[in-house]
């Protein structure tokens, strides 16, 4: 097995992010289902989100006993955001869980670590719209012919927002709304590509 490459588990296709020795994180190559980061228009961190609930209660109970036996829980930690400087909250034990900004900016979709750190003057609220590893993040809700968007675990701008990736690759820093929209029903729904670590013997 190879970063890259594409590998079956439980259900769904996943890509290799990285290997370890015996194990191997992975991240659902499309989009799998669609979901509010909380259910309550409230200021929160991925510590006491409803989706870090739902992603390791009801979602990892999808998987076999066996398959769940090569499930690693990892301690991941939740940098404020880079640009704003929001509270990222408390480190997290996660059998299941989100990129954060930096994961997905500056080491499993290439490295574009320099933009993360040093904005241009007038970057508010993307991170990079001419980025050469946009494409690299950019995924489809499973069945669909079109890209769409999905959060990462990270704050955005102010604790009711997260940051998510734009359906064109792009990062939006400044975050959209945990729950609160502005059309339909008024729930702001993103797209979720879970994160999980396995053993690999």
């Amino acid at each position: 097995m190879q970063t890259g490459d594409k590998i079956a588990f439980g259900r769904y296709e996943w890509r290799v992010l990285d290997i370890r020795k015996e194990s191997a994180l992975i991240i659902t190559e499309e989009i799998i289902e669609e979901r509010p980061y909380h259910d309550r228009y409230v200021g929160i961190t991925w510590a006491d989100c409803e989706l870090r609930k739902y992603l390791n209660g009801e979602f990892y109970d999808k998987f076999t006993e066996i398959d769940k036996a090569k499930i690693i829980p990892s301690v991941n930690k939740n940098p404020d955001n880079q640009w704003y400087g929001t509270t990222g909250g408390k480190e997290t034990k996660d059998r299941i869980f989100l990129l954060s900004i930096k994961e997905a900016v500056c080491r499993y979709f290439g490295d574009s670590s320099s933009k993360l750190y040093s904005p241009g003057k007038n970057q508010r609220y993307w991170f990079e719209r001419k980025d050469e590893n946009n494409s690299k993040r950019i995924a489809k809700p499973e069945g669909k012919k079109w890209a769409s968007w999905w959060w990462l675990r990270s704050p955005g701008r102010v604790g009711v927002k997260a940051v998510y990736i734009h359906g064109d690759g792009n990062i939006g820093i400044q975050g959209n709304n945990i729950l609160k929209g502005n059309i339909g029903d008024g729930k702001c729904i993103g797209g979720v590509r879970p994160v999980l670590w396995i053993r690999l013997v």
